[in-house]
């Protein structure tokens, strides 16, 4: 498909060029200050860069091989919200080392009684002079080990319409009161952990936005959740892509297997659609075009597609797939093995893949909702 980008001659795409020329192992503060890690952000966050930049901006850090700095729940979901409805002190305290990588966010959203049916929370905070004191639990909280703030939603009124008594707070991970419990998964990591609060103490200025409005904030904050986990990387934007995994069977000498054969093309094909959706999505915005349900479509698309590569990969691999550390050419990679063992949660977090489909079957296709049982 042709996106119409422009040629190695544009001087958009040269300058680019010329600053991976200047600093061709940036760090991630460099990378923040020159507005590449969110270049579509306003200055001085990024570039204010319309969407033909972005990609530009994109294929030249790919070309490049320097990749922009890894905190996706700090990059991707509160960062947006933190710019939407920060102060200014806020975002200057905050926003710099969140875009460089250089403290860890979390989200502490989900409670094992309000996780898709997320306006049911009862985590409270209660004022008390100049700070807020939280009480309750969270779980599923990705990276809550080693995150130094988290993004938490607490209920601030118990009488209010349960969409209206929901604050907005960033959370220090380190202050008295925050216990993280790891939830070690399949893999045998603990990328997932539940969340304690004992009278925990929060600074009145840690409340972003208005007091009892924070699912506004929650909703601006899922959506860029459901972009952000429908990244180019099979596995919630990180991990491998479908190209990798044909570059490695046509480095290995391919496979004999024609039905692996065809399973590979239709892996392939799934994601090079996946990418030209992100594109024409990216390239629609500059037409003016309000972002409306397309991440949850890419994102129900991108979860199944996911499931797909890593279950390839494994049978890929033959008998030595049911070895741990072993990749699709049979070679030690945990990457790979890894990634076969966290699949299954790609349908559920993030809004599951039901979600998403009722997403699309009211938002576009106008469908009524579900009746409520009585």
């Amino acid at each position: 498909m042709d996106l119409g980008l422009p040629d190695e001659g544009d001087p958009r795409r040269q300058a680019v060029q010329a600053w991976l020329a200047a600093n061709p192992a940036p760090t991630g503060r460099q990378l923040a200050e020159a507005g590449y890690v969110v270049p579509h952000w306003p200055q001085p966050w990024g570039l204010d860069a319309d969407p033909i930049m972005q990609l530009i901006i994109d294929e030249e850090l790919k070309r490049a091989g320097v990749r922009r700095p890894v905190n996706p729940i700090g990059i991707g979901w509160a960062g947006p919200t933190l710019l939407r409805a920060g102060t200014e002190a806020q975002k200057q305290r905050w926003l710099w080392p969140l875009l460089a990588g250089e403290e860890i966010w979390c989200q502490l959203f989900s409670e094992p009684e309000a996780g898709s049916d997320l306006a049911s929370l009862t985590t409270a905070a209660v004022l008390d002079g100049d700070e807020w004191v939280v009480s309750g639990q969270k779980v599923w909280t990705s990276l809550a080990h080693i995150a130094r703030f988290g993004i938490l939603l607490a209920r601030t009124d118990r009488q209010a319409p349960r969409h209206r008594g929901i604050s907005y707070f960033v959370c220090p991970m380190d202050v008295p009161g925050v216990q993280v419990r790891p939830l070690v998964d399949m893999t045998g990591a603990h990328a997932f952990n539940e969340v304690f609060f004992d009278d925990v103490r929060i600074p009145t200025d840690h409340l972003i936005g208005d007091v009892n409005h924070g699912w506004d904030l929650a909703k601006v904050t899922l959506a860029n959740e459901r972009v952000s986990l429908s990244a180019e990387g099979a596995l919630w934007g990180r991990g491998p892509t479908a190209e990798d995994l044909v570059d490695l069977v046509r480095g290995s000498g391919g496979s004999g297997d024609a039905v692996l054969r065809q399973r590979l093309a239709a892996v392939w094909a799934e994601g090079d659609v996946l990418r030209t959706l992100r594109q024409r999505q990216t390239l629609a915005a500059a037409a003016g075009r309000a972002r409306g349900p397309e991440p949850s479509v890419r994102k129900a698309l991108a979860d199944a597609h996911g499931q797909h590569l890593m279950n390839l990969g494994r049978d890929l691999a033959g008998p030595f797939g049911m070895l741990a550390g072993t990749g699709p050419t049979r070679t030690t990679d945990s990457e790979w093995s890894q990634g076969f063992l966290y699949s299954p949660a790609l349908t559920i977090g993030g809004g599951t893949a039901e979600v998403q489909r009722n997403i699309v079957a009211e938002q576009v296709l106008g469908l009524p909702r579900d009746p409520i049982p009585t």
